[in-house]
């Protein structure tokens, strides 16, 4: 199944796209209407479920006519890890990270698919792409065993984690260039667990203006999905729609001298879970 989300004039809705169409959850007698309160309230079962009813439903929209959000705009957490790939740890001329190395995000940096990343005013000119897998989460889960982990993954999309590499490189903590507004495009769907056969042999990549610029594979992951779970819930407990993107390959704009500029388009896609794809422009005076 795939879950997005987008905005109507009492605000997010979630739906069940199906190509080029959309089934509002709204007709569905779902216990939630948003992608958040479906994970919280439904257990695997309970999504294949929904999904069923959802083929079966006559009721669809368009999603042209659709003003997409990312899949979860309402997580309680995003967590971003660095430096989770060999390649681009030396490309960026740093040693490999002990244990995983996060930071945060926060809901201002979400955009969905067809949504502008806007070049901050005051630091617009080293805005980087890094192709992520992001995977969110199903279950409450604190102190997970390896072993166990991926039974708390609801499912996993692309993400585009945007830096503004000056002001990453002005704090150590990194957050500083990451959790700007519009810094953390994903979608365009969520796509459930179940629909995916192994979430470590998926190629990922960027296209800025059709032009391929990044491209990797998540069976170069350092620390794997099971592995990242099990070390964050040691001390923090994971919510139903908390967002992991798991780290980006080599090839991003900082090691070739390719930022973005506006009027790019950029995209990032993995592969069997759809691209996102979001237009750049400069901030409005």
């Amino acid at each position: 199944m795939r879950l997005v989300s987008y905005q109507e004039h009492s605000g997010p809705r979630a739906g069940v796209l199906f190509g080029e169409d959309v089934v509002p959850v709204s007709g569905l007698d779902a216990p939630a209407q948003s992608v958040r309160g479906l994970l919280t309230a439904l257990d695997a079962s309970g999504l294949a479920e929904l999904a069923r009813r959802a083929a079966d439903a006559p009721e669809r929209t368009a999603l042209a006519d659709l003003r997409l959000l990312a899949p979860l705009p309402d997580p309680e957490k995003i967590i971003c890890l660095g430096l989770n790939y060999r390649d681009h740890a030396a490309e960026s001329g740093q040693e490999i990270p002990q244990a995983p190395m996060w930071f945060a995000k926060f809901a201002n940096s979400l955009i969905g698919s067809g949504q502008e990343i806007v070049l901050p005013a005051a630091h617009p000119d080293y805005v980087d792409y890094e192709a992520e897998l992001a995977i969110v989460i199903g279950r409450t889960a604190h102190e997970v065993r390896a072993e166990e982990a991926l039974l708390y993954v609801a499912g996993a999309m692309p993400f585009n984690d945007v830096s503004a590499r000056d002001l990453q490189l002005q704090n150590p903590l990194w957050t500083s260039g990451k959790a700007i507004d519009t810094f953390a495009p994903c979608g365009a769907a969520l796509v459930t667990i179940d629909e995916i056969e192994d979430l470590h042999a998926l190629g990922l990549r960027t296209r800025v203006n059709g032009e391929l610029l990044q491209e990797g594979n998540t069976r170069e992951l350092i620390s794997g999905v099971p592995e990242t779970i099990a070390w964050l819930s040691r001390t923090m407990t994971l919510r139903p729609g908390d967002i992991i993107a798991t780290g980006t390959p080599a090839g991003v704009g900082a090691s070739k001298n390719r930022f973005l500029r506006h009027g790019d388009t950029v995209e990032v896609e993995v592969d069997g879970l759809g691209a996102v794809v979001n237009p750049v422009r400069a901030a409005r005076d």
